[in-house]
């Protein structure tokens, strides 16, 4: 990327832990520090024997176990959290699992100012940034606020190892998703450019590795130190086209979070390849690739990973209505935001045809 000397970059507190192991040994260390001692465990359903060991290890500091975590965080499912937090007087949450728990955990810290702990079990990357996701009467907003961002974050590859090939590599994907974002965002910064490539290159490599042996330990934990870097890039810049589409589609359409990002951002990245020459130079050295919006189709479709959003289940008739909800609202991205230019990223996504980079 072009060092243009005219940026801002704002730091985020926090403290990131890495190791296997790390769920059950340090864990209670990360409440200690912080200063708390009774906490509220919050997981899905799926992951609520992970999160047991998590609660178990935190011993007396643990203040109950909330197991109602579900995608794009309903209102309704943030309530009853909210409320059980309350009732159980804790004073911090350990969010234990996916994008879904860590959004659990966010939106009690958003309205009960309790710090959060963050024990990712995927590599959605949402520990690491301060935006908060509601669903409510079928729309999902989202929203910036340090009161969600976790106080500290620890990584486990252990934890991942139940993680499905299948959502390994979506989750992954969707861990790239942010990083892409990042490298063309209004705010970007040298430093982003830098996490972003490392990241993507980290992810991008470890990922073949997985789909090939799902135990791999040094796989597992360069594929978190990947998620790491480019939720980091999600949590410092202002996401554009691709994010907003992923938010409508889940939001209003009910579609599953990592595969929709994983049929989208290849076609949201082809259709802004004309305004971002440099961020197209950085994912071509960390893909290796001279076209990355191909290579990322190509890598996620090679992997088995869904390629159209037909797939995932959305009807045709819904495709013009997701593309007058995304332009409703005005936002930051590189090309101009209009409805016939969303409509045909939807409509090639829709069909899975391999990604083509429209002319100016």
């Amino acid at each position: 990327m072009t060092f243009s000397g005219d940026f801002t970059y704002e730091s985020r507190p926090g403290r990131v832990v890495l190791r296997p192991g790390a769920a059950v040994t340090a864990t209670p260390g990360e409440a200690e520090h912080l200063g708390l001692s009774r906490l509220l465990v919050v997981c899905g359903g799926r992951g609520e024997a992970v999160a047991r060991t998590v609660a178990d290890a935190l011993g007396d500091w643990c203040a109950g176990l909330h197991a109602e975590a579900r995608m794009h965080v309903p209102a309704e499912v943030a309530d009853r959290a909210v409320r059980a937090a309350r009732a159980a007087g804790a004073d911090g949450v350990v969010a234990v699992g996916g994008g879904s728990s860590i959004g659990l955990g966010k939106a009690i810290a958003l309205r009960t100012g309790l710090p959060l702990i963050a024990v990712p079990s995927t590599y959605s990357g949402s520990e690491m940034t301060p935006v908060w996701g509601l669903t409510e009467n079928g729309v999902k907003r989202t929203g910036r606020d340090p009161k969600v961002q976790p106080r500290s974050v620890v990584y486990d590859p252990e934890l991942t190892l139940s993680l499905p090939v299948p959502l390994t590599v979506t989750s992954a994907v969707n861990a790239l998703a942010h990083a892409v974002e990042a490298l063309y965002a209004p705010d970007t910064s040298p430093l982003i450019a830098l996490m972003a490539e490392e990241g993507v290159r980290a992810m991008t490599d470890a990922l073949p590795r997985l789909a090939a042996d799902p135990v791999d330990m040094a796989a597992r934990g360069q594929a978190l130190y990947g998620a790491w870097l480019c939720g980091s890039c999600l949590g410092s810049t202002t996401m554009g086209l691709h994010h907003k589409l992923c938010h409508a589609l889940g939001g209003t359409f009910g579609l599953p979070h990592a595969e929709t990002h994983t049929v989208v951002l290849p076609y949201v990245l082809a259709h802004n390849a004309p305004a971002i020459p440099d961020a197209l130079t950085v994912l071509g050295r960390a893909l290796g690739a001279d076209d990355p919006s191909h290579a990322l189709w190509d890598l996620a479709g090679r992997l088995g990973a869904p390629r159209s959003l037909a797939e995932l289940g959305l009807e045709k008739g819904d495709l013009e209505k997701a593309a007058v909800q995304v332009t409703a609202q005005p936002y930051a991205n590189p090309r101009p935001v209009t409805v016939d230019g969303v409509r045909a990223v939807l409509e090639a996504a829709y069909e899975g045809r391999p990604p083509e980079i429209p002319d100016r």
